[in-house]
């Protein structure tokens, strides 16, 4: 696991990528960088708790009889990550999309222009 102040300083640098290329106050950019900050914490806190409660956890039953089964941290993280994967794949996308095409072909620029026309 990587140390807080070093994802912290990689988030920094991933926003002043998208400041330098203009996107950074782009509402696509902003909310799904936002949500992949999110799943990052997410995964961070499921990781601890598979760490501190191991692969496997007792549940116990109404009538109290255990049983051990799969933590289920472990399918969340799995989720998580898999979500956070798709999110971070948009945020390239959504970088791609509004700065590799020149201005007016892009089709996501095409559609925020339209959206600014209409206001």
């Amino acid at each position: 696991m990587k140390n807080k102040d070093d994802l912290t300083k990689q988030a920094e640098k991933i926003l002043e990528l998208a400041k330098d290329r203009g996107v950074q106050g782009n509402f696509f950019f902003e909310t799904t960088f936002k949500r992949y900050m999110v799943q990052i914490q997410t995964l961070d806190t499921l990781e601890q708790a598979i760490f501190e409660h191991g692969a496997t956890v007792t549940k116990e039953y109404v009538k109290g009889r255990q049983n051990l089964v799969v933590n289920p941290a472990i399918t969340e993280y799995n989720k998580t990550s898999t979500a956070a994967n798709g999110t971070v794949s948009t945020l390239i996308n959504i970088l791609k999309s509004l700065t590799d095409e020149t201005a007016g072909n892009s089709k996501l620029q095409s559609f925020l222009d339209a959206m600014n026309d209409e206001k």
